[in-house]
């Protein structure tokens, strides 16, 4: 058996403190909130894909590291909406790659937690 057919069904979100966590992908990035079951776990939709916001047992430590990059269609109205509800961002939207058909555009964060984080675009290429 092979993962070839699978797809992702869920992402897990490491946060120290769950009010917090749960607050930040609600409210500032806005987030479909599903459910949760505190003092754990929170689950929202994006788009196919669950996030898990989930305070790691004790005894354990998070692990973090796998960037989580967030597909959107204006990357710079949703930079400077994100940007007005205090998210720091490392960089302003800027190009990483382009091709004939296309560019593709990046800004990377972190949550309050020091998750990585990404907002990214890719638009058509405009005809030369």
């Amino acid at each position: 058996m092979s993962l070839a057919e699978a797809t992702v069904g869920q992402l897990l979100i490491p946060v120290d403190d769950f009010e917090r966590g749960v607050a930040f992908y609600r409210d500032v990035l806005g987030i479909p909130f599903l459910f949760s079951a505190p003092p754990q776990m929170a689950f929202f939709a994006c788009g196919p894909v669950r996030l898990l916001v989930g305070v790691t047992p004790a005894g354990q430590s998070a692990q973090r590291g796998s960037a989580i990059y967030f597909r959107v269609n204006d990357i710079h109205g949703a930079f400077e909406s994100l940007k007005d509800k205090g998210v720091q961002f490392r960089a302003d939207p800027h190009v990483v790659y382009r091709t004939p058909q296309s560019v593709l555009w990046l800004s990377e964060f972190n949550d309050p937690d020091g998750n990585p984080l990404a907002l990214m675009s890719e638009v058509t290429a405009a005809p030369v």
